[in-house]
């Protein structure tokens, strides 16, 4: 759906000022080599007032990136997934404070880990031995939605647990096994610690699609394509690329370190250019800044575009405010070594981060702005009370290699000329 435009005055906010990320963007990131390309997007005040595009999609063919380029989204599938499963919440067919064991019964004596190594050996059915304690309560679907589980990432290269995912590959997008096997290797692994006593960035999402896909009796893409992707009109976001849109996918690159980039990804050799057997409703998808623009509208409007509902204001309201036990922040509850956010000020809802004190994160924002990203370096947030999406495209990884997510929140919050507070 395309979203009506307005310049940045009508609606409080300076053309001039938003020029100024534009030339941040290119002094700092194009023009240094750091990163391909670069695409913002602003809306504020039901207005689309900022859309621009700046780089290659493509650095070895010199393909430039363009208004349709097509992305990597990695972990801002999280939040299309998130949603999904609270649309079957709103039918009433799940609840988030039941047991994950109710829909997964091998999960049920899943325990605590205490000790031992992961010692696989070359045989793919092997598996590792440890040594585990009860958990103190079973884990529920709100510690899944919130990365309070218990569960990993093997790429968090932390501990035994992770190491044991890595072996088993559990979890990797691009690699093996299905959502089944997924669940199957889970069924094999300790927790990294009781559900609800910690947070730590996990397979915790590609888990909730999984559920989406049992509960509702519909393979999980499909669900999404039939309840989100084309009601919506998001006709280019996908598991994968198709065919006729393939010249359209941008490159991915790595961070040398060294303030360069190296090929990471070939778009014309990409994995994403075919059907995944794993289909990650933690990061598996691809698509355009207008795509998920589309998504954002329908949140910042309360759940409904074009009279397209996804879910109602009050499901909004609770997957946007602060879940982490003790009302506590994300940096104190976290055990982990990778986060898509990572300030003080900031807690975890159900599928966002979510702004509790701006004061703490030391960066302009309002209460209640929700947010996340995806690990080649795309971002978005919604500030509820500023009327405000902002939506960031580039193809670099890992996210964390430059503080861009900052900067970007200080250069966009600096265009508003009249704040709605």
């Amino acid at each position: 759906m395309n979203a009506p435009t307005a310049s940045p005055e009508s609606v409080g906010m300076s053309s001039a000022r938003l020029g100024r990320l534009e030339d941040h963007l290119k002094r700092n990131y194009i023009d240094s080599g750091r990163f391909p390309c670069t695409q913002t997007i602003v809306y504020r005040r039901g207005k689309l007032v900022h859309s621009a595009v700046q780089g290659m999609a493509d650095v070895e063919r010199k393909t430039p990136a363009k208004d349709d380029t097509i992305f990597r989204i990695y972990s801002m599938t999280k939040p299309i997934t998130s949603v999904a499963f609270m649309m079957l919440v709103e039918e009433g067919r799940v609840a988030i404070d039941e047991p994950v064991h109710k829909y997964i019964p091998e999960w049920k004596n899943l325990g605590v880990y205490v000790g031992g190594i992961p010692t696989l050996g070359t045989k793919p059915s092997a598996v590792p031995q440890f040594l585990t304690r009860p958990v103190a309560r079973p884990m529920q679907i709100v510690d899944l939605l919130r990365h309070t589980s218990g569960l990993t990432y093997g790429f968090q290269n932390r501990s035994s647990v992770d190491a044991a995912y890595r072996q088993l590959k559990i979890g990797e997008i691009e690699k093996a096994g299905t959502m089944q096997s997924m669940i199957d290797g889970l069924s094999k692994m300790p927790l990294e610690f009781s559900p609800g006593d910690a947070w730590n960035y996990s397979v915790s999402t590609d888990v909730l699609g999984y559920l989406v896909e049992k509960i509702s009796g519909m393979p999980f893409a499909q669900f999404l394509k039939e309840r989100i992707f084309d009601p919506l009109g998001m006709k280019d976001t996908s598991f994968h690329v198709a065919s006729a849109k393939a010249d359209r996918l941008a490159a991915c690159y790595s961070a040398d370190g060294k303030g360069g980039k190296v090929l990471q990804d070939d778009p014309k050799t990409s994995s994403f250019l075919s059907a995944p057997s794993f289909i990650s409703g933690g990061g598996g998808l691809t698509g355009t800044a207008a795509d998920y623009l589309t998504f954002c509208r329908a949140l910042i409007h309360g759940g409904d575009i074009g009279g397209v509902r996804l879910l109602g204001p009050k499901t909004l309201q609770l997957m946007t405010s602060n879940h982490l036990p003790g009302g506590k922040y994300l940096p104190e509850m976290s055990r982990s070594l990778f986060a898509e956010a990572a300030y003080n000020g900031i807690g975890f809802g159900l599928g966002f981060s979510v702004t509790i004190d701006p004061a703490l994160t030391l960066i302009a924002g309002s209460a209640g702005e929700y947010s996340w990203g995806g690990a080649a370096t795309t971002s978005f947030w919604i500030d509820p009370v500023e009327e405000l999406i902002a939506i960031f495209m580039t193809q670099v990884l890992p996210s964390g290699a430059y503080p861009i997510r900052r900067e970007l929140r200080t250069l966009v919050y600096s265009a508003i000329t009249e704040s709605n507070v």
